[in-house]
């Protein structure tokens, strides 16, 4: 376990500790108000390595295995491969579409994130859903396939009106360093229509870091610096905040109290 002993511990929903060049273990001691770290695959390999972090770290660390967006043109040489780690991984992710960079195709994406969707739900595993200028693809396939209830919308940057309509749906929201930004004000009002029970909280290390980190490598030390955000756009005390998102985070990944492992 963590070493927090100040109250409530957070969780930190996605944080890609493979993708470090930092050694996980320094980054994990660091944390001391973290009780354990959701680590995501981004494709086969690094599904992979997730797996054997959260093997070598079982009390703080679990793993999801899936393909990004940017990485969607490989579902054809690795879906196999990711279906066949999704049974020992605590989630299907991160996938779902990316329109703002479209490193990948748009058929590549929508084909490569129907099949994570569909491989979660035979799985009966969460979601871990990446959407950046495709909102309207993102929720109509969640709407299509009824993943809705599954679906945890990783580093969610939507305002009121498309996070309405995704509560509609039944996912669940995990903010990162944007919703801190001094520009993030369509993220915070997002924010503000999102029932605590339903959001939960994420650095992305070693991306986004929150102020006041900019430029620097992100870790999941700083997810406290998301949750005090959060507090303030909820109007709670930030000890309510890493109670109530690390309870939504424990349920949607079937973690007991304790801990994973």
């Amino acid at each position: 376990m963590s070493a927090n002993t100040g109250g409530p511990g957070w969780v930190d929903t996605h944080c890609h500790l493979q993708l470090d060049r930092r050694p996980a273990v320094e980054l994990l001691e660091r944390a001391s108000s973290v009780d354990w770290v959701v680590t995501p695959g981004v494709d086969l390999e690094s599904s992979r390595s997730a797996l054997r972090l959260a093997a070598q770290h079982p009390d703080r660390v679990v793993a999801t295995v899936g393909l990004h967006p940017h990485e969607a043109s490989q579902w054809s040489s690795q879906g196999d491969g990711i279906a066949e780690l999704a049974r020992g991984a605590a989630a299907v992710g991160e996938t779902g579409l990316d329109f703002y960079r479209n490193l990948s195709s748009r058929p590549h994406q929508l084909e490569a994130f129907r099949s994570q969707i569909e491989l979660a739900m035979s799985h009966g595993k969460p979601l871990v859903v990446h959407c950046r200028d495709a909102f309207s693809e993102v929720h109509r396939l969640l709407e299509e396939t009824g993943a809705g209830p599954a679906a945890v919308m990783h580093c969610w940057t939507g305002g009121p009106r498309w996070t309405r309509r995704f509560l509609d749906l039944g996912v669940k929201f995990s903010f990162a360093g944007p919703v801190a930004f001094p520009t993030g004000d369509t993220v915070r009002r997002g924010a503000e229509v999102v029932p605590p029970s339903r959001g939960m909280v994420e650095t992305d290390t070693p991306y986004l870091a929150p102020p006041p980190h900019r430029g620097e490598p992100n870790e999941p030390a700083w997810v406290v610096l998301v949750g005090e955000s959060l507090a303030r756009v909820w109007g709670m005390e930030i000890g309510e905040v890493a109670r109530i998102t690390s309870s939504t985070a424990r349920q949607i990944f079937c973690v007991p109290e304790g801990g994973p492992g």
